[in-house]
């Protein structure tokens, strides 16, 4: 099987996903994911799609990951993880649907406007 490339992304995060036969292990920005997503929650995050595919243990990932935050970058690498696995088998796309681990999040931070401190606060009002 040669190297599958996939893309993900939520927020400002963007991820590179390669995919290839193996045995399990996943590096990020070039360092363990482990060392890289420190808690639990998070490398369930990454474990996910595989555990819903029983495919754990059987493919190499590499993730170039940049931009956002830790949360928005963990997202965005289970994007990119969840296509790769459709790539590989399309009947697993109805279990990670299923899910929701194949839907891009479209929410974005709202822009600031003039006028105003931030994007939907207000100066104080004074009638008087």
């Amino acid at each position: 099987m040669e190297v599958i490339n996939t893309l993900g992304r939520r927020k400002k995060s963007v991820a590179r996903v390669y995919m290839q036969n193996g045995t399990g292990s996943v590096t990020v920005n070039g360092r363990d994911f482990k060392e890289y997503f420190p808690t639990m929650p998070l490398q369930y995050r990454v474990h996910q799609p595989f555990m819903l595919t029983e495919t754990e243990g059987k493919y190499d990932v590499k993730v170039n990951v940049r931009g956002g935050g830790i949360t928005g970058q963990i997202e965005a690498v289970r994007l990119g993880i969840s296509r790769a696995l459709i790539t590989i088998d399309p009947e697993w796309k109805k279990q990670l649907k299923d899910e929701g681990l194949i839907t891009r999040d479209p929410r974005m931070v709202e822009r600031k406007k003039y006028g105003q401190p931030k994007a939907r606060k207000q100066f104080q009002f004074s009638k008087r």
